[in-house]
């Protein structure tokens, strides 16, 4: 759903070599938006399921807000920086698909 060419140039990554490593944070941050939101992605492109639940077609908040996620990870690789003074930051991804989440009543 989010094209392998555009997270590169998100990341300002203009080889080949890590194509595999990048598809996998991207699958992840779809994965991680399902997951967060209880909402199942659909492709643009595709028709919404009848009845639609809690179906949801991906909007450009959405994949910017996967694009970030990518970002941070392919910066970040590991869960902890030695040798820094550390301080939590708003997560922009956050602000991006909290209006999309699917709650159950």
């Amino acid at each position: 759903m989010i094209d392998l060419a555009l997270v590169k140039a998100q990341l300002r990554v203009d080889h080949d070599e890590e194509d595999a490593l990048i598809q996998g944070y991207t699958d992840a941050a779809l994965s991680a938006f399902e997951t967060w939101t209880n909402r199942t992605l659909i492709d643009p492109a595709d028709a919404l399921p009848a009845p639609v639940g809690n179906a949801l077609w991906m909007t450009k908040a959405i994949k910017q807000g996967a694009l970030l996620l990518i970002g941070h990870w392919y910066g970040s690789r590991e869960t902890v920086v030695v040798g820094t003074i550390t301080s939590e930051l708003p997560l922009a991804t956050n602000a991006l698909w909290k209006p999309h989440r699917w709650m159950n009543v």
